[in-house]
């Protein structure tokens, strides 16, 4: 028989998780004005797509009734006959999309993923249109859309109804934490592995019992598609993804993939949390707040430290596209850095994802002295220490000597603080950026501009016109702890 706390603990449980799915299932009125809208845009699509013979279908939450109350939007695909060529799939794709989105009386834009779609908004409702190719199996897919509709069929036919709950309450769950979605800004969970996670253990307190369990590398194959044996050499495939989740429609992919390690342990610490201490407050957190000037200059000087912030506009590309490339720039002035003498103790990067873009770099070693050693061969290595001789005999401020077998110089160094080595290495031209590492589209935005910022004032100067800035900087401050 199970304890009276267990019991208890139980009662608790379902208790705050019927008032917190009250809150996050769509009304009657929300769930008929979005179902009325998707017949009757899958209704233009099938009509105008006819000639074409293209086949419109709704994907996403709104097929599963998984979606949460504030996210009134869906997707229809149109899905080609594979013979189309890729150029005129794109183009009849947006052709067909526009004409939907305007047929409908809204909005819309192009955006970009692995090839172009239209983004539209209709009655307060997003809208993609996305073409792909109607392909037979996952094995056969021309490009990552294309996988969608077989995740579709799969997750229809294996989630159960009285389960749409659940996944609810895992959306929230990782939304409430910061971990909601697979984009390269969040690298977190996306809807498709939230579901398939509680397939996989049946509900949404199963699925938080588990992963208070995961260890890094854990393998979770719903279809058994692999043999226990097999998972070394699945985990040295996966090689540093933190969660290995075996796409059922595609057996050579981790949907998990996007997961970075930092999202792997807050679910972890989250889900351990709530179950030892429930409350609906996980679910709804207050809003985080930006810092104060006292807060960030008490902060800085308790850690005594130099703060340099590189500030430049973001490059004009998808979200998709900007933040690897901005987490890049943070790692090759890092590395620049490092290759001459300085030490980084953190990075981190952000952006409004409109007119600001920052690289922030806190220094452990920001200042370094005036002479610099050079150590050079062997002095029985004749040819290289001659060669070493004659490249530093000129510019020695002491030296060449020798010590303990090798030839020493000592040199004057160029460069004696960070903040100068990185204006230096960023007042280019884009090539010189580029060939230095930089990559392309955030080179092109600095060899146009970019300030360089190491006061503390300047900083929070920033953070009083973008408070989304402010939070960035709490946050690098405070930092959670995942142990």
């Amino acid at each position: 028989m199970p304890s009276e706390s267990l019991f208890k603990s139980y009662v608790r449980h379902e208790t705050i998780l019927k008032e917190v799915l009250a809150r996050i299932t769509p009304s009657r009125e929300e769930k008929a004005k979005l179902e009325a809208a998707a017949d009757k845009t899958l209704k233009l699509a099938a009509e105008l797509s006819a000639q074409y013979k293209g086949k419109p279908m709704l994907v996403g939450s709104l097929v599963r009734d998984t979606w949460l109350a504030d996210k009134n939007e869906f997707d229809v695909f149109i899905l080609f006959p594979p013979a189309m060529a890729r150029k005129r799939l794109e183009e009849v794709g947006l052709d067909l999309g526009r004409q939907i989105i305007e047929r409908l009386g809204g909005t819309y834009k192009i955006a970009y993923a692995e090839h172009p779609y239209v983004s539209g908004s209709y009655a307060g409702i997003s809208i993609d249109v996305v073409p792909c190719y109607a392909v037979k199996s996952a094995g056969e897919i021309k490009s990552a859309v294309d996988r969608t509709p077989f995740h579709v069929k799969y997750i229809t036919e294996r989630l159960p109804a009285e389960a749409a709950g659940d996944v609810r309450l895992l959306k929230r769950f990782c939304k409430a934490i910061g971990v909601y979605g697979a984009d390269t800004k969040t690298t977190g969970f996306s809807g498709y592995v939230c579901e398939l996670l509680v397939i996989a253990y049946g509900s949404f307190i199963e699925v938080l019992k588990g992963v208070s369990e995961w260890a890094p590398g854990d393998i979770t194959d719903i279809e058994k598609v692999y043999e226990a044996k097999d998972y070394p050499k699945l985990q040295r495939e996966f090689k540093e993804q933190p969660l290995i989740l075996v796409d059922p429609t595609d057996k050579k992919r981790n949907t998990a993939a996007a997961i970075s390690a930092e999202s792997f342990y807050l679910l972890k610490k989250a889900a351990t949390r709530f179950l030892a201490d429930p409350s609906k407050e996980i679910f709804f957190p207050k809003p985080a707040e930006s810092i104060t000037e006292a807060e960030f200059i008490k902060k800085h000087n308790e850690r005594k430290t130099e703060l340099i912030l590189l500030k430049f506009t973001p490059p004009n590309v998808v979200p998709d596209i900007l933040w690897p490339q901005l987490r890049r720039t943070a790692e090759r002035l890092e590395s620049i850095l490092i290759e001459n003498d300085f030490a980084v103790l953190r990075s981190d990067v952000y952006s409004n994802e409109s007119d600001l873009a920052v690289i922030l770099l806190e220094m452990e070693i920001s200042g370094l002295p005036k002479v610099q050693k050079r150590i050079g061969p062997k002095i029985f290595d004749v040819d290289d220490s001659k060669r070493f001789i004659e490249k530093y005999k000129p510019q020695s401020i002491t030296g060449p000597f020798v010590e303990n077998n090798f030839w020493v110089a000592e040199v004057k160094r160029k460069f004696l603080t960070a903040y100068d080595k990185l204006m230096d290495s960023l007042n280019e031209t884009v090539d010189i950026l580029k060939a230095k590492g930089m990559p392309s589209h955030v080179a092109e935005e600095l060899a146009k501009g970019f300030e360089l910022i190491s006061d503390a004032r300047k900083m929070m100067s920033i953070a009083r016109k973008d408070k989304n800035f402010g939070i960035f900087l709490r946050r690098y401050f405070e930092k959670e702890s995942l142990a």
